[in-house]
């Protein structure tokens, strides 16, 4: 097998390789959601086989939503994934760094079995019971992260799409809880709901308006 999953240059084994794999078990990890307005931080861990690599693997922004669909129901079949949370009480409470660094660390505890070592998306590493090693730009660089990347998106936009439902007019269904126009029109018009990050800026600044003002 070769390293490279792409013929442009896109994440590959290698940073896995490393690191000791395939005699060590290598987990990728990466988050989705930071920036949103609303709703939970989800970070995901994988450990890939390296005998069954999933091809198209890349930073999940840069894929379109039906690949991002495709890839993700392979990489369930082919690797042991674990999924953890950051609430939004856990953003507001421990901000959204910490919140998020949590959500890494029960996204390991959730795997069926623990990594020896841990790449992580960021400059920053969470507390976990194996060594961590922070890879800036890590998803497209490594396909693990890459893999990583794309449960972690997956997971939360169904979540904010299945939110869409409960709480209709913020556009849930297709910004996932980001900051758009149709977002901010809807907090204008309804107000702020249980699932809005509050400590945010944006959403901060509205606190103080009436819907409909």
């Amino acid at each position: 097998m070769s390293d490279k999953t792409s013929l442009f240059g896109g994440p590959d084994f290698s940073l896995e390789r490393a690191a000791g794999a395939p005699k060590l078990r290598i987990a990728g990890i990466d988050e989705a959601g930071r920036g949103a307005w609303a709703g939970p931080v989800v970070a995901a861990a994988v450990i890939l086989d390296p005998k069954h690599i999933p091809d198209g693997l890349d930073d999940s922004k840069k894929l379109s939503p039906k690949k991002r669909d495709a890839l993700y129901d392979i990489i369930l079949e082919h690797a042991d994934v674990g999924v953890g949370y950051g609430s939004v009480e856990q953003v507001e409470v421990r901000n959204v760094l910490n919140a998020t660094l949590d959500a890494m660390r029960d996204a390991v505890a959730d795997l069926s079995t623990q990594p020896d070592i841990a790449l992580v998306d960021g400059n920053k590493t969470p507390l976990l019971p194996c060594k961590a090693e922070a890879v800036i730009g890590g998803d497209g660089r490594s396909v693990s992260i890459a893999a990583a990347s794309i449960i972690a998106k997956v997971t939360r936009d169904r979540l904010m799409q299945a939110l869409d439902k409960k709480f209709p007019g913020y556009g849930w269904e297709t910004n996932v809880g980001y900051g758009t126009a149709v977002h901010k029109s809807g907090i204008e018009r309804l107000g702020i709901n249980i699932h809005h990050r509050r400590s945010y800026k944006p959403i901060r600044n509205m606190l103080g308006k009436t819907p409909g003002d």
